[in-house]
């Protein structure tokens, strides 16, 4: 008897353990087979997606990763933020949050993006346009002078010998003064007498500065508009007075119609889908990030059925040129508003003059200052 209490007693032993190594397991699998932490990505925006230019494309690329990385990597984002202490605060914020990279979308951000990725060595960070680094920053942009080129062109055919075409222009930094210049250079390719007027706004996104500089270019007499600025009220204002213009950052001819000439583009999806990635995978590695059409990063919008065939086979022959390495925008002879050689003929203006230009070409009046 007791030998068969103790062989029962053994049993419910062993089957106890067993079962309780089974609940263990259990526990384990449910465990190991329980969602990764996602990947988590900030945004830091000048001005807000609905702007329809600079912050609307950022915001595309921003849910481009969400649609491809959907299953690793969740974002989000944070709009109108100002550069100096407020950038610095919001950048700091999320990093302490635990946010895994953090990317600042204009200019401004540079100094407040290096002072927080050194605080935190183990977080990603990304800026848009500017030009200092670190082990865990790296810097991406577009050779959007490129596009701007041949969108100078569109421009040039369509008004007259001797005209004039306004730009309305955010800040005489390098990129916009980059910009500038090759738009002029488009345009005096197919209409050497037109001159480009210049007027700063001291902002990249007030609605209300953008039109006003745009009206006061066209009551100067200008007959075509184009910007370095983040809203469609340039474009509104040339269509309010019969005129056309030359969008920038997104296709604006989607938003104001067929008066939109063409629009040079951004498309940032790829690169920050790519860039995000290498960063969940951990093959991230700290770059300075320059793409031009080739890349895909900058592009030209559908064009406006104002634009005829020939003009559409001028700028798809250039467009050519520059693809594939043949020619590119600043290759000489190009000079400056004086008429003074800055690139001799046959010679080509390297990546550091053009990250660092600051004078304005032939054509443009205007000063690079205030």
């Amino acid at each position: 008897m007791k030998k068969a209490l103790l062989g029962f007693l053994t049993f419910i032993f062993i089957f106890a353990v067993g079962l309780s190594l089974s609940s263990c397991k259990k526990k384990e699998a449910e465990v190991k087979a329980a969602p990764a932490e996602k990947f988590k990505v900030a945004f830091i925006y000048i001005s807000l997606p609905g702007d329809l230019g600079w912050t609307y494309e950022q915001d595309q690329g921003r849910l481009m990763i969400e649609e491809e990385l959907g299953d690793k990597v969740e974002t989000t984002f944070v709009e109108n933020v100002p550069k100096g202490p407020d950038a610095s605060r919001i950048i700091r914020q999320y990093a302490q949050k635990g946010y895994n990279m953090i990317i600042a979308t204009s200019f401004g951000y540079m100094d407040s993006m290096v002072e927080v990725a050194a605080e935190f060595p183990d977080v990603y960070f990304e800026h848009c346009s500017g030009y200092k680094t670190a082990d865990n920053m790296a810097t991406f942009f577009g050779r959007m002078y490129q596009v701007r080129y041949l969108s100078g062109i569109v421009a040039g055919k369509a008004i007259g010998q001797g005209e004039s075409i306004g730009y309305v222009a955010a800040f005489p930094i390098p990129e916009v003064v980059r910009g500038i210049n090759a738009f002029t250079l488009g345009v005096r390719k197919v209409n050497s007498t037109v001159q480009v007027k210049v007027v700063w706004t001291n902002t990249w996104y007030d609605p209300v500065k953008e039109r006003e500089a745009a009206v006061a270019l066209l009551d100067s007499g200008v007959k075509l508009i184009t910007q370095h600025q983040d809203t469609t009220e340039p474009q509104k204002a040339a269509q309010e007075r019969g005129l056309v213009s030359v969008g920038y950052d997104s296709d604006m001819g989607k938003f104001i119609g067929d008066s939109v000439l063409v629009s040079p583009k951004w498309h940032w999806g790829s690169y920050l889908v790519d860039t995000v990635e290498d960063a969940v995978n951990g093959t991230w590695k700290s770059h300075s990030y320059w793409g031009g059409i080739k890349d895909g990063v900058v592009e030209l919008s559908d064009f406006s059925p104002k634009v005829s065939q020939d003009v559409k086979d001028m700028v798809a022959a250039e467009q050519t040129k520059i693809v594939d390495g043949s020619w590119d925008v600043f290759w000489g002879e190009v000079k400056d508003q004086e008429g003074n050689v800055v690139v001799p003929a046959g010679e080509k203006m390297d990546d550091c003059a053009m990250l660092g230009m600051g004078f304005f070409v032939e054509g443009v009046i205007g000063k690079v200052g205030n």
